[in-house]
């Protein structure tokens, strides 16, 4: 239910989650698999006793074995349901949900505000270890392994052309009349200086939203030109496509962290969820 169709006798609460991927089959509910989002409507639907099953909508659906450090999600309430302010729920919620998802906190959302459309940015980040640096086995389901050595300085320079408002559908697995038009506002590449990641290569990307794959794909794509497998004549062609190129190598799941979502000020969140829909939703006639 989007921030300009909710009902007036509803209250909407905003969750902030965090969750391993690695034994979910996503965000998205489907039937006979255990995902973040089924096992969420699930017990909340149980514990708050509902009579219709809850509804949970999300900043940014994540594919199978992706983790999320800073997921958003909403949802709308009868006032009487929940009367504390949102803590009972949450220290209930994570008794129950085994561990590797932890409802962060859920608390009254502001006039407008739509965990997907009111949203003005996504920030992922792509971790994983070149033959310089073996990763860590225990973060070995947080980190993807790359069997050759990554140039980073040649990443990064080939990331900031990458930079800007344009149609990223080489990138991207495309659904039926959807967009892949996109603003990248960041995308760079660092090694982890010290602790039990140090060494392992952190590839940062913002953009005001994400099609299918697209994080994956850039990243295949950068580590493609920067361990010498392909140029940059190859990277740039593709970027002009604008059509998806079976040349690009999607990366594995298990490197890809939803790191935060941002939001504008409170007085500009409904003006945001209507101008994003009408630009991520297609027409109807």
């Amino acid at each position: 239910m989007s921030a300009e169709l909710a009902e007036p006798s509803k209250v909407r609460w905003r969750l902030d989650i965090s969750y391993d991927g690695t034994d979910f089959s996503g965000w998205a509910a489907q039937a006979g698999r255990r995902t973040v989002q089924g096992e969420l409507e699930s017990w909340i639907t149980r514990i708050l006793r509902l009579h219709e099953p809850a509804q949970l909508v999300c900043a940014g659906r994540t594919d199978a074995g992706v983790h999320a450090r800073g997921q958003v999600a909403h949802l709308d309430l009868d006032p009487l349901v929940i009367t504390d302010g949102g803590g009972v729920l949450t220290r209930r919620l994570n008794r129950v949900l085994g561990g590797d998802c932890v409802v962060r906190r859920i608390s009254v959302a502001p006039p407008g505000f739509d965990a997907r459309f009111a949203a003005i940015w996504r920030r992922y980040v792509y971790r994983l270890s070149d033959d310089n640096v073996p990763p860590d086995p225990l973060y070995r389901c947080q980190i993807a392994r790359v069997g050759a050595q990554v140039d980073l300085a040649r990443l990064n320079e080939e990331a900031a052309t990458l930079i800007g408002l344009r149609d990223f559908g080489a990138f991207c697995r495309r659904r039926d009349r959807a967009s892949t038009i996109r603003t990248l506002l960041e995308l760079r590449a660092r090694r982890v200086p010290s602790g039990p990641m140090a060494g392992v290569i952190e590839c940062t990307v913002r953009a005001d939203a994400f099609c299918h794959s697209m994080v994956r794909s850039l990243v295949g794509a950068l580590v493609a030109v920067a361990t010498g497998q392909r140029d940059h004549q190859w990277l740039a062609a593709i970027a002009e496509r604008g059509a998806r190129d079976s040349t690009i190598t999607v990366m594995p799941a298990a490197g890809l962290t939803l790191e935060e979502v941002g939001y504008p000020a409170d007085h500009e969140l409904a003006t945001r969820a209507l101008e994003a829909r009408a630009l991520r939703e297609p027409s109807r006639s």
